[in-house]
């Protein structure tokens, strides 16, 4: 399995979205001239947590930023896209303003760690340290297996896994990070209270 040794922190786990809570552009390549100097820390730490080398990137037609191994289909960029636009109806419905822009976010899409869930359902997800999930049912045995995970609150960066299909699934993924991003945002008290899913909740936060 693919450095899940590099996946556990010494810090809080940010944010997980777990498997089985999931329920119901122009290229750019990265270099150090083309990079800022937060892109370059991001992408350090995404490949620390990750085991990927991420050196390639594009942005969604809405204007996300997207760091990959592997170029994504144009269905992948259009699934993440709308996941956020989603999010962001539900957030000025409530009254947000801040972090409402696809430009705001950046995504990092790093292989799966596994592709089907232990129903055998097509559930590709990345895995990273138990942390606050030790002892509980999602606990495999030192890490859990996350459909996505939230690596920066303060650039609105998150990283899923990669998809050859239902891409429904990614819109879903890209909604659920995105929910905590925003709250952290407009909404710290809500936001602390849903920072994880260790003491059971899921997504959608915002309806």
């Amino acid at each position: 399995m693919k450095g899940i040794q590099q996946r556990f922190f010494a810090g809080a786990l940010f944010a997980l979205i777990l498997s089985g809570a999931l329920f119901s552009g122009v290229e750019i390549v990265p270099s150090a001239r083309a990079q800022s100097r937060g892109d370059a820390s991001l992408i350090a730490r995404a490949q620390s947590i990750t085991g990927d080398r991420f050196t390639a990137g594009t942005t969604t037609p809405r204007g996300a930023r997207v760091y990959f191994i592997v170029r994504p289909r144009a269905e992948v960029l259009r699934a993440i896209d709308s996941g956020l636009s989603e999010l962001f109806a539900v957030a000025r419905r409530r009254g947000y303003r801040a972090r409402l822009n696809h430009s705001d976010y950046t995504i990092f899409i790093a292989r799966a760690d596994r592709t089907r869930d232990s129903s055998g359902a097509y559930s590709p997800d990345i895995a990273v340290g138990a942390a606050q999930y030790a002892g509980s049912v999602y606990d495999q045995g030192g890490y859990v297996y996350a459909a996505g995970m939230v690596l920066s609150t303060q650039s609105c960066a998150f990283i899923i896994a990669e998809h050859a299909r239902d891409f429904g699934r990614i819109s879903n993924v890209a909604r659920y990070e995105g929910e905590h991003l925003v709250l952290y945002h407009n909404d710290r008290a809500l936001y602390s209270k849903t920072l994880d899913h260790s003491g059971g909740g899921g997504h959608p936060i915002l309806q």
